[in-house]
């Protein structure tokens, strides 16, 4: 039954969708009607209406109401691909120093105007500020605590029992970005010459830290449907020796896949196994749109080997120019305290103080709340506009989270090859070879949603696709 008013609002208006009372397309009675109706409040009707659209049963149309949405098309997805069976040194393309230096990681056209900051962004700022003008004569002269301020990593202990993750703030440390965490992991369970498992197609942050750490890769291939094939995980366990697996479960790049929870269990019995370690790559968590948070897999790591060392930051999530992530770094926690003043020293103060306000005062919950259903909007449309424009010749993911899109084209485009030639007129693709360490996915490629498609961005992205079809043998 129920708990509260507005879930049976919610229940209430799912059955008349379900039984066909509303149909696809139907105007939802007003908010007024609604109140009035089963009087209810403005505030728990439109509570209820809210969650109808997160998880997608309605949808809102400005100055029009709320209306039941149309049922998806399901579509196919890009097809995975092969991975090799043996292990090998990383090499990272060139080109991925390229797309970095011309800020188009998450953008097709970077020289297209850009949004307003929102309210919460305008607010954190200010909070920044604020803590930047106090004690300044102590922030100047002194550095940071090693595992970084404790105001932060107990917001950060709060904030992940949102995500059902019950750690203390001790457990905590603060790190420049999730890059660098990652490269804590990574160094502090691995030895030059060791073999770690990353899914692929892999986010290639990890493929150029393995490359500087002279690491060895054994990739595991994933799709955009179920993520990583703990399968042949499992297989290639058989043959080789692997010291840690690399893993985004929620909604990672480029594919955009959530594992499922019987995956996750699979992966920590094969983690206790095997003796290995599970470096979770978690900057996608709190980006899921049709529930309010996904568990990290760390929180199903109950054992006392705590297998699961867990990696996130806040430049996915609210700004790419807020520089701080953490480490979970369980039984390892002191050595990755250790790495973290070999490779960084400390963290900026003021900006930490600034950034537990925000989040303890609720403004990172509301920035959360309206940021997943921007990237959702953003996401229909990119979506809509490859199946009218493109669909009888790309397959793509349709991800519930995250920033991307994985598209796969005919097997004679070469991504790479369209690369040179869209840079020339500003349009910068992120080709699909990027994401492995064996040259695969030539003909795939990674669009982000991460923008809004403005007028300028849907013609850069028909250029892309007659330059793409151009390279076809």
């Amino acid at each position: 039954m129920p708990r509260y008013r507005y879930e049976a609002l919610e229940q209430e208006l799912k059955q008349q969708i379900r039984s066909g009372y509303l149909k696809s397309g139907d105007r939802l009675p007003s908010i007024r009607k609604l109140c009035s109706h089963y009087e209810l409040s403005k505030a728990t009707v439109l509570h209820a209406l809210h969650r109808l659209e997160a998880d997608r049963w309605v949808q809102a149309q400005p100055k029009s109401g709320y209306f039941v949405r149309y049922p998806e098309q399901e579509r196919p997805k890009p097809i995975r691909v092969d991975t090799p069976k043996v292990p090998a040194p990383v090499s990272v393309p060139a080109i991925f120093q390229d797309i970095m230096t011309r800020s188009a990681a998450f953008d097709i056209l970077p020289a297209a105007d850009q949004e307003d900051a929102s309210s919460q962004l305008i607010v954190l700022n200010r909070l920044i500020s604020r803590q930047m003008r106090h004690k300044p004569e102590q922030k100047s002269g002194y550095y940071d605590e090693p595992a970084g301020k404790a105001s932060l990593r107990a917001a950060l202990s709060d904030q992940f029992r949102y995500r059902q993750l019950m750690v203390s703030a001790d457990e905590i440390c603060i790190t420049t970005g999730c890059q660098h965490s990652l490269f804590i992991a990574l160094m502090s369970t691995c030895q030059p010459g060791d073999t770690v498992a990353v899914e692929s197609p892999a986010f290639y942050g990890v493929l150029q830290i393995m490359e500087h750490l002279g690491l060895n890769i054994i990739e595991i291939s994933s799709d955009s449907a179920h993520g990583l094939d703990v399968d042949e995980l499992a297989e290639k366990l058989t043959h080789w020796p692997i010291k840690a697996c690399v893993v985004t479960p929620n909604f990672g790049t480029p594919a955009g896949a959530c594992l499922s929870d019987d995956c996750r269990k699979r992966l920590l019995s094969l983690a206790t196994e095997h003796d290995f370690w599970l470096i979770e790559d978690d900057i996608y968590g709190d980006l899921a749109f049709s529930s309010p948070s996904t568990r990290p897999l760390k929180s199903l790591d109950n054992s006392d080997e705590q297998r699961v060392i867990l990696c996130g930051s806040f430049s996915k999530s609210l700004s790419r120019d807020l520089r701080l992530g953490w480490i979970l770094a369980g039984p390892l926690h002191n050595k990755a305290v250790q790495m973290k003043l070999i490779t960084q020293l400390a963290s900026p103060q003021a900006v930490q103080e600034g950034l537990a306000q925000f989040i303890s005062e609720g403004h990172y919950r509301r920035h959360l709340n309206q940021f997943r259903l921007k990237l959702r909007e953003q996401r229909d449309e990119l979506i809509n506009l490859l199946a009218n424009n493109w669909g009888d010749r790309v397959l793509f993911s349709q991800p519930e989270g995250g920033l991307c899109i994985w598209v796969q084209l005919p097997e004679s485009c070469d991504s790479q090859k369209a690369y040179r030639s869209l840079r020339e007129q500003g349009i910068l693709l992120t080709p699909g070879t990027l994401f492995s360490a064996h040259g695969l996915y030539n003909n795939y490629l990674r669009l982000s949603f991460a923008q809004p498609l403005t007028a300028d961005r849907k013609k850069a992205l028909s250029v892309l696709f007659d330059t793409l079809f151009a390279t076809e043998a």
